[in-house]
């Protein structure tokens, strides 16, 4: 009897062994598919709220009349004022960067220079179209159309540029800025703008008008009005 209760004990255990192992095993091969699946959620998440920042600084530049860009998150942050109250823009949580390792979006310096590179992927992206910036032109258009000459004569980015590090894209704090970008270099799961890599994804308000402008060397076509107009 005893002989036959430890076969038996000696045959779970070995039971329970394989048991663990082929858990193990699936466990390991699971992982890649969710951790790629949480990177994915925080890349969504970086979106959402990037894009946000970049639609309130649209609200803020519409409230100046196009006079002046926000200095700090926290302009955006404090609203702006709609008679004895102020209107939020912004939402607190939207502040943080998802992807960031300390949750601090990057400031991007409102430099036709640095817009050039994103812009250059927005073009590509939108089969040789760069999307028109919103009201108020007058604004917006002391970007987009240096950027548009720029890349009329091909003096824009590179591929290999972009490789280089995107301290330049970076401004400090009380200093106008027309967009963010995450501190992750990492490359991405998701694409924007057919873009792989975290830190160039630039959320600004630029390119986000109704009408086109075709990019070509040497050419400059007018605007394309939009659908059922």
């Amino acid at each position: 009897m005893t002989t036959a209760g430890n076969d038996q004990s000696g045959m779970s255990l070995i039971a329970v062994m394989i048991f663990m192992t082929a858990f193990a095993f699936v466990l390991m091969t699971a992982a890649p598919s969710i951790q790629m699946d949480i990177q994915r959620e925080k890349e969504l998440e970086a979106i959402r709220r990037g894009e946000e920042i970049a639609n309130a600084i649209h609200h803020y530049v519409l409230h100046h009349q196009g006079t002046k860009l926000p200095q700090s998150l926290d302009d955006l942050l404090e609203g702006l004022p709609d008679g004895t109250k102020r209107r939020q823009i912004l939402r607190p949580s939207s502040a943080t960067d998802p992807l960031s390792p300390d949750g601090r979006w990057r400031l991007i310096a409102p430099s036709p220079d640095v817009i050039a590179r994103f812009a250059k992927s927005v073009q590509l992206y939108n089969n040789g179209l760069l999307p028109s910036s919103p009201q108020p032109t007058r604004f917006y258009d002391r970007y987009t159309v240096v950027l548009a000459n720029m890349l009329n004569t091909e003096t824009a980015f590179d591929d290999e540029d972009l490789d280089d590090s995107e301290e330049d894209l970076t401004v400090s704090t009380n200093t106008p800025f027309i967009g963010v970008a995450s501190q992750s270099t990492r490359r991405s799961v998701l694409t924007y703008y057919g873009i792989e890599k975290h830190s160039r994804w630039i959320f600004t308000p630029l390119f986000r008008g109704t009408g086109t402008t075709s990019i070509r060397p040497g050419v400059r076509s007018p605007p394309i009005p939009p659908r059922g107009r």
